[in-house]
């Protein structure tokens, strides 16, 4: 029976679902070439048609690479898109000239042509890897894929899975991709919001479990604006890592756990449910409490459960020290529908707002659209950075720093946990510190890629 219009926007919305440019023909081993191009792919329910996508490796997600913490990578990036691309490492600290930034760090790679991207990452965790050329786009599109870094001693666990959450705006006629990308209502307010929530590219995930298995869930929020908040329902778990980082202490997941764009969780969970039954990971919506993924209980794995699990090894360099001579950076992020802004500085110079709408630009980073000839600071190589956010806007922000970790200041005096991103609810005003320990130029924006595309990008230099 055809699902129709009405049917399958209700269903979405409940668903669980080197250096160097080379030729085109550069030598590369085949397990060295991470491909872009677009395919077909069956994500909205049968009866309706494949979806044209574009992806790495020809799947949804993109191909996963994993290795082990220490390990060096390798990829050949060979463009088969109808437009240039990069590839950004979302959460590495690596070289900046591997940081894939069109316009920041390299050229954008052209159609047909090869890039290689080679570096160590440092650090254990979960990232994951995303075009960042129009990305508002080719994200959008499906040009993402999970980067899983392992720690040297596996934990003991019993399995992981892991799961990369998306929403996808279709047509309810076609189960295309709704067209617009740059819809100036959806970048003046939250953002491109889809209509067919998937999770691995599928809708209404389902895996088998056994009741008391420990598994590792690595969960990655790769959609364009979506704030998945999240919680378990027959399972218990605890907090492992944020953004790939471990918690000095595992935090039970007794409460909602809100997942920006770009920021990712590590959760171990024990499986209460008994055999027979269902449990989930649940996505808590205006309309209630959904399953997200589902995992069918077919059999036991001990009589007993385990103890509560041990903290997972730190990375290196997770210390903020320096503060009391840290640089202040303010950062008041502006603009948007029910924001206020009335100017700010565009392509060299004021512009009302009026000028901006009609530039299709709706957002500001410390006075300033898009991104500047000039950095919003130059900082020396090894300096603290007191980064001052303030969110004046009418809603919320995932703010992602390229190449280095932060902490936020707690009003005790203490930190928090270290990220790479952070989530700033509206009217939220929040500070936080790093060490400006990786030289180059990186990105400063939000994660909401339409937000970003449309102001609110900006940059920083560590000489």
């Amino acid at each position: 029976m055809m699902i129709d219009r009405r049917q399958f926007l209700s269903h979405g919305l409940a668903a669980t679902a080197a250096l160097s440019a080379l030729s085109p023909r550069a030598f590369a081993s085949a397990t060295d070439i991470l491909r872009a191009a677009p395919v077909r792919a069956q994500i909205a329910p049968s009866p309706y048609p494949e979806t044209e996508i574009w992806a790495y490796g020809g799947t949804l997600p993109g191909t996963e690479i994993r290795l082990r913490q220490g390990a060096p990578l390798r990829r050949v990036f060979d463009n088969g898109l109808p437009e240039p691309s990069t590839i950004h490492w979302h959460g590495i600290r690596l070289h900046n000239a591997m940081d894939g930034v069109a316009g920041l760090t390299q050229e954008a790679v052209a159609p047909g042509a090869q890039f290689t991207y080679e570096f160590t990452p440092p650090d254990a965790g979960t990232y994951w890897y995303h075009a960042h050329t129009r990305s508002f786009e080719q994200v959008a599109r499906g040009l993402y894929g999970p980067l899983i870094i392992e720690e040297p001693e596996p934990p003991q666990v019993d399995g992981e899975e892991v799961l990369v959450l998306d929403d996808l705006l279709l047509d309810p006629e076609t189960a295309q991709f709704d067209p617009d990308f740059e819809a100036p209502h959806d970048r003046s307010h939250a953002g491109r919001l889809g209509n067919l929530i998937v999770t691995n590219g599928q809708f209404a995930l389902r895996r088998e479990v056994q009741q008391h298995a420990r598994l590792r869930l690595r969960l990655i929020n790769a959609a364009n604006a979506r704030v998945f908040t999240l919680g378990l329902s027959g399972l218990e778990g605890w907090v492992m890592a944020l953004d790939g980082m471990p918690l000095a202490t595992p935090l039970p997941a007794t409460e909602p756990l809100a997942l920006g764009p770009g920021q990712r969780a590590d959760l171990f969970v024990d499986v209460l449910a008994a055999e027979g039954e269902t449990a989930d990971l649940v996505q808590f919506t205006r309309e209630g409490g959904l399953s997200q993924v589902a995992f069918a209980v077919t059999g036991r794995a001990s009589l007993a459960r385990r103890d509560a699990p041990a903290a997972l090894p730190p990375n290196p360099a997770m210390e903020v020290t320096g503060l009391a001579g840290a640089r202040r950076l303010a950062m008041p992020i502006e603009g948007g529908a029910m924001g206020g802004l009335r100017a700010a500085q565009y392509q060299g110079r004021e512009q009302g707002m009026g000028d901006l709408v009609a530039a299709n630009q709706f957002w500001a980073l410390g006075g300033i659209v898009g991104l500047s000839d000039a950095p919003l600071a130059e900082i020396a190589r090894g300096e603290t950075v007191q980064l001052d956010l303030d969110n004046r806007t009418a809603f919320p922000h995932a703010m992602h720093l390229h190449g280095m970790h932060f902490r936020e200041m707690l009003a005790d005096g203490s930190f928090g946990p270290m990220r790479d991103t952070i989530l700033m609810q509206r009217g939220e005003r929040r500070s936080v510190a790093f060490m400006a320990d990786n030289p180059g130029k990186w990105l400063f924006h939000c994660h909401m890629l339409g937000h970003a595309a449309s102001g609110m990008t900006s940059w920083i230099e560590v000489s």
